[in-house]
């Protein structure tokens, strides 16, 4: 068993910052905790900012130079620095981790940025 836990949500205005964490915990041997993506209310869920299996790094148009992925000391963490936030930020955000073929996500966790 696999556990990905999203933490670091909230509300904030517009220009502020939050940090998201992704701690994986279970059976993690193998696991590779990816990243982030989020869904916005009535639409798809989206990539925000990944690690690629080269080890660099993979970020949406919309979040470049605001955003930055970052791992912990322990690679079962994965962070997600925020800034200049805006509206369009506003979404459930998920952390995604992968192990032998299989998918693993955690429940996410609430930003939501005020005008």
């Amino acid at each position: 068993q696999v556990q990905l836990v999203e933490s670091g949500g909230g509300l904030v205005q517009a220009g502020g910052s939050l940090r998201l964490s992704c701690t994986a915990s279970g059976s993690i041997f193998g696991l590779n905790v990816m990243g982030w993506y989020r869904q916005a209310p009535g639409k798809q869920r989206d990539l925000v900012a990944v690690f690629t299996s080269g080890g660099s790094t993979n970020y949406a148009d919309s979040v470049k130079g605001r955003f930055t992925i970052s791992r912990g000391n322990a690679k079962n963490t994965v962070y997600l620095q925020m800034n200049s936030l805006k509206p369009e930020d506003t979404a459930v955000y998920y952390c995604k981790g992968l192990k032998f073929g299989r998918e693993y996500w955690g429940k996410g966790t609430l930003v939501t940025v005020s005008s």
